[in-house]
């Protein structure tokens, strides 16, 4: 039987952060690999005319639509694995409608989104930053009596969202002590409780949370979801993270009450990005900022490539089901 022929989409130089040496050779040992060397991603055309005789493609950032046109190449291609997050931008109903199976690497960006709102809730709690700041200025030692920090044991965390990145969020914030409760109209209650989620009202959320972390997606449904009335549920002292997406949160919302000095808030998410240089966000202490950098570590870039690589030995080779399958009815529920 002929080994299968996966194309792989991804150009230098982002290959090698998604695709590693290991990586590249595992897919070497069941398949016939070809590497685009052209230095840019392909256009359509470009990627209709290496089509014929594919079996699976491995693509990163920066596929082009996947068209009848396109697709109409791909006589052998049953399997587009995709090291990256969403799909939507290029997934179109004639993949479907070929027959065509998709994968993608969310999952494994999860991880690291996850990571950093367990450390993000854990400095808002401790405020490790601020003694730092405050050290460096050589500000007077502070007194034990005046130092309020707090530990996440115990603690009731509010998610908005049990998505990949609420699911494993909720995992590491168990794993501490936390007590978690979850906002998501999607969720049922038995997949909750397995998940050992208390699933609540989004006013009760608010009000009744020491931490609440957005891991919400972009659709119309949740534009603007926290808007000044709910952000003035969340209590005095409360951590406020957004590692998600800004279009959740009313901004000009958040900025008052953040000036307010209510909340303490870190933020990876804004509108507009990058965050202008004069915005006011950048002169408040009582808010974190990083540059949506959430799922950005190498861990995860390498790990995407791994994962779709698996996902094409287990469909190609060992006849298994896909375990991060995108099918035509998950996409459209899909941000």
């Amino acid at each position: 039987m002929d080994r299968p022929h996966v194309l792989v989409t991804v150009p230098q130089p982002l290959r090698d952060t998604v695709l590693s040496q290991e990586t590249l050779a595992e897919l070497a040992s069941f398949g016939r690999v070809t590497l685009n060397e052209d230095g840019h991603n392909w256009r359509g055309a470009e990627l209709a005319a290496r089509l014929p005789g594919v079996d699976a493609l491995l693509g990163s950032w920066g596929m082009p639509a996947l068209t009848p046109e396109v697709l109409a190449q791909g006589d052998r291609l049953k399997l587009i694995a995709y090291a990256a997050g969403s799909v939507k931008y290029f997934v179109t109903d004639a993949v479907y409608d070929r027959g065509i199976r998709v994968t993608h690497a969310a999952a494994r960006i999860a991880d690291s989104v996850a990571d950093i709102t367990l450390l993000l809730a854990m400095m808002g709690l401790r405020k490790p930053q601020d003694f730092d700041r405050r050290i460096k200025a050589g500000e007077p030692w502070p007194e034990k009596r005046d130092v309020a920090t707090y530990e996440i044991r115990g603690k009731t965390v509010g998610l908005l969202g049990l998505g990949y990145v609420g699911r494993r969020s909720a995992a590491l914030l168990q794993a501490v002590g936390a007590q978690v409760w979850g906002y998501d109209p999607y969720l049922s209650e038995t997949d909750a409780a397995a998940l050992g989620v208390r699933l609540v009202g989004l006013d009760d959320l608010l009000r009744g949370c020491a931490v609440i972390s957005v891991h919400l997606p972009i659709t119309e449904e949740t534009h603007h979801l926290l808007g000044a009335r709910e952000l003035a549920l969340i209590q005095d002292g409360a951590v406020f993270i957004n590692t998600a997406r800004a279009w959740v949160v009313d901004q000009d919302a958040l900025l008052r009450e953040l000036q307010s000095g209510r909340f303490w808030a870190a933020l990876d998410v804004f509108d507009p990005e990058p965050l202008p240089v004069d915005a006011p966000l950048r002169k408040l202490d009582n808010v974190l900022l990083t540059p949506h950098i959430a799922g950005l570590t190498r861990d995860a870039h390498l790990g995407m490539g791994q994962e779709m690589a698996a996902e094409i030995r287990r469909l190609l080779v060992e006849r298994a089901p896909l375990r991060y399958e995108i099918t035509r009815e998950r996409l459209a529920q899909m941000a």
